[in-house]
């Protein structure tokens, strides 16, 4: 929102002429107009350094320069010419200017000199800068100074609150900022804000629930709204809801708004739908960026499709497009989940020596990972040993993981006493060493672990699966009965439990990692989450629709054989989203190869 111009007296004869001239390239604004229009007031027309009038309508000119960042120092300097009493439109101009640029640090320095009263348009810009230095404490500040001064309750400044709450992680406080909003001022941006808020921090079905409220408020939806709804869903696997999205963005002409259109790649392909993500990408043409052929690499990889992600990377290079540090995550991410442990050292190397982009913790990671994978776990160990970046707890984690999967335990213990040091508490960290204890038969560890989880109050996160069918997402926990239908769900989940024995099924109880009884050990497989909602999903669903699955942890050796089973038996098209990356099942057989 614009501040609008108080017309002020001149006091010089020559800056009318100059604020005309400045008004007249307000079409086509450039800090180059304005250097030269400036120089000619200070030098041909004589017009004094300090003139109030010329110094608001230059800062206005460089405030809406939209191609490129308006330059701050310039701005900075000819703030400085009328101090130490600038009005408070040329201060909130520059405040505006310097939130947007590579420095919003600047925006809370000029703040703490108090050089104006603050009005209508002091706030937003400085909460603004706060948000992208997600400097929390100084923006609750700003909120309790806002509320002194009686300029809280202005929508433009309660916005820009959702927004700075949202972008810290408080997405709690950012809707409740959004509640004292009364209905008929929020406008676009309020609900836009408090969506983000939620969507990046991991809340999608908050962001749905939104959505739903939105959508009975008279607002044309934006690039922003689509954003958040796609990316929210893409999270839960809600298939169906993205593609109602996509049709109306269709419909509305959003479909050539580049951020929406990498969203649906990037929905597309964590539901599993490659295809539609292809699509998506080819529809787009010369609209491609970089963005783009990173969410198709990304998705691919994450897909399974990990020599089709390599592949699109080579069109990619052939098209002389610099990849990021992003894209390159994703080919390395394609080496470690189809085993190419020799590409994935080539691509490494490539990425340092060719496009000059330092590796970062997460393709270190990545390699870890791929060592781990293939088997190769004292290779692994080595390589954080000589790593030329301190090895963080997702590294050490990675590494623990591959001694779980390949028992080794004294490497095991190793990355564990490393994780005790750099993130005490994790609970992922128990299961996995818990998992390493049980799988080489140490019980009694097991059990001294899981003791110690309960005095320090550690608390496993459970497992879960959701799917979606017809519009709706349900969602099952292991041997979960709170379902309306548990009843013919079990029902099913018995008869799925005999065809699968008349196929020669036996259930591998070496997945379960407790210390019990073989029978108890083959009822906990049957219930583990997947199969709920499988089963749930072939009582629901049309015969010959895929099912599609998302789950929160990896899938057991047991459950993916069972799958795969099924899939052959039913004749289904199952696809599951894991922890680490999807699976196709069908006609027994699954497009990990049995890797992953």
């Amino acid at each position: 929102m614009r501040e609008a111009i108080a017309p002020a007296p001149s006091t010089h004869p020559a800056s009318r002429h100059c604020v005309a001239l400045l008004r007249l390239h307000l079409a086509a604004p450039s800090a180059a107009i304005a250097k030269q229009i400036h120089a000619r007031a200070l030098r041909a027309a004589g017009v004094p350094l300090s003139h109030p009038l010329l110094a608001k309508q230059l800062l206005f000119h460089l405030a809406s320069i939209r191609a490129g960042v308006p330059p701050l120092r310039y701005a900075v300097a000819v703030l400085s010419r009328i101090l130490p009493d600038p009005d408070p439109f040329s201060l909130n101009t520059v405040l505006r200017i310097a939130a947007s640029s590579e420095r919003p640090r600047v925006a809370l320095e000029l703040h703490r000199r108090r050089l104006a009263p603050p009005d209508t348009h002091t706030y937003p810009p400085l909460l603004q800068a706060c948000a992208r230095l997600l400097s929390l404490r100084y923006g609750e500040g700003l909120h309790a100074e806002a509320a002194k001064n009686g300029l809280v309750a202005l929508v433009f400044v309660k916005n820009s609150l959702v927004h700075l709450y949202g972008a810290c992680g408080l997405f709690e406080s950012a809707h409740r900022v959004f509640d004292e909003i009364p209905v008929l001022e929020r406008n676009l941006v309020s609900w836009n804000s408090v969506m983000n808020g939620f969507a990046s921090n991991g809340r999608p079905n908050e962001v749905l629930t939104i959505f739903q409220e939105m959508l009975e408020v008279d607002l044309e939806l934006d690039g922003f709204t689509m954003v958040s709804v796609l990316t929210a869903s893409a999270e839960i696997g809600a298939l169906a809801l993205g593609r109602r999205v996509h049709v109306y963005v269709v419909k509305v002409g959003l479909v050539r708004n580049t951020h929406v259109c990498n969203a649906l790649i990037d929905l597309y392909a964590k539901c599993g739908g490659v295809e539609d993500a292809r699509k998506v990408f080819e529809e787009m043409g010369m609209r491609r960026t970089v963005v783009s052929w990173t969410s198709l690499i990304v998705g691919l990889a994450g897909n399974g499709f990990g020599k089709d992600a390599l592949e699109l990377f080579g069109v990619m290079e052939r098209e002389k497009l610099i990849p990021t540090e992003i894209t390159m995550v994703g080919v390395l991410y394609a080496c470690s989940h189809c085993g190419l442990v020799d590409d994935g050292f080539r691509y490494f190397n490539r990425m340092k020596e060719e496009y000059g982009i330092p590796p970062r913790i997460e393709h270190l990671g990545c390699m870890v990972d791929l060592l781990g994978r293939a088997g190769r776990v004292e290779e692994a160990y080595n390589y954080i040993s000589t790593m030329p970046l301190e090895p963080n707890a997702v590294v050490w984690r990675t590494l623990l993981g591959a001694c779980a999967m390949h028992k080794k335990l004294e490497l095991g213990e190793t990355a564990w006493a490393r994780l005790v040091e750099l993130d005490p508490g994790h609970s992922g960290d128990y299961v996995l060493l818990s998992n390493l204890y049980a799988a080489v038969g140490r019980w009694a560890d097991v059990h001294v672990l899981r003791k110690t989880m309960i005095t320090h109050g550690v608390r496993k996160n459970p497992g879960h699966s959701l799917v979606e069918l017809r519009n709706s997402v349900y969602e099952f926990v292991m041997g979960d009965r709170s379902h309306p239908e548990s009843d013919q769900i079990y029902q099913m989940l018995a008869q799925i439990a005999e065809r699968l024995r008349h196929q020669g099924y036996v259930p591998r109880t070496s997945n379960v990692l407790a210390d019990i009884e073989e029978e108890e050990k083959e009822t906990a497989l049957n219930y583990h989450s997947e199969r709920l909602a499988i089963a749930f999903a072939l009582l629901k669903s049309l015969p010959g629709t895929a099912i599609r699955i998302v789950k929160n942890l990896r899938v057991c050796g047991d459950c993916h054989l069972v799958i795969k089973l099924i899939s052959k038996v039913y004749d289904r098209e199952i696809i599951v989203r894991d922890r680490s990356r999807f699976h196709y099942f069908k006609e027994g057989e699954c497009s990990c190869k049995d890797y992953w």
